[in-house]
């Protein structure tokens, strides 16, 4: 691993565990065991470095439904796409901890702002052209459903369950927009 991936990875850990507040760059550095100038070097300030893990982040979510796109039939579709979000959350778990942490915090919040906004529409343009093609009728109020599902399914198994039943709900979720 080179050391930019080395300081990317340590800033992930320590944001997610103790918060972006609470974390100098001191303590990434420490932890790294690199200097603050290969730090700086490779990222303006921590803000910086903030917004390339969100931006890393958005590429992984925004990958989740690339692959299912051709799917013609809306139902697969959405199907694949739910099975491409658990999959997703289950192998990035660190990721998506980190993801939860920072839209909560009103301080990353406000850095991450324009990134925050740009992903969210992309994800409700996403869902929303699967549940047009399902019912045109409410296809706005599906949409804002199915992310609110998925937001709440998140948060519990990210950070309320250890034995969270990951897979048994991605069934019932399937079986419920069926």
């Amino acid at each position: 691993m080179n050391k930019r991936e080395l300081i990317l990875n340590t800033a992930i850990d320590l944001f997610t565990k103790h918060g972006f507040e609470k974390t100098p760059v001191s303590a990434i550095c420490e932890s790294a065991g690199v200097s603050k100038g290969l730090v700086f070097h490779h990222f303006k300030n921590k803000d910086v470095l903030l917004r390339e893990i969100f931006l890393r982040t958005t590429e992984i979510i925004g990958n989740i439904g690339k692959p299912h796109e051709e799917i013609s039939d809306p139902n697969k579709r959405l199907t694949a796409l739910i099975e491409a979000i658990f999959i997703s959350m289950a192998e990035h778990r660190k990721l998506y901890r980190f993801n939860l942490n920072v839209m909560l915090q009103p301080a990353t919040r406000e850095i991450l702002s324009d990134l925050i906004d740009d992903r969210n529409a992309m994800l409700f343009e996403t869902t929303e052209d699967i549940f047009k093609k399902i019912s045109e009728d409410n296809s706005t109020v599906l949409t804002h459903t199915f992310v609110a599902e998925i937001n709440g399914i998140a948060l519990n198994y990210l950070y309320f369950y250890d034995d969270f039943p990951l897979e048994d709900i991605k069934k019932q979720l399937i079986h419920k927009y069926k």
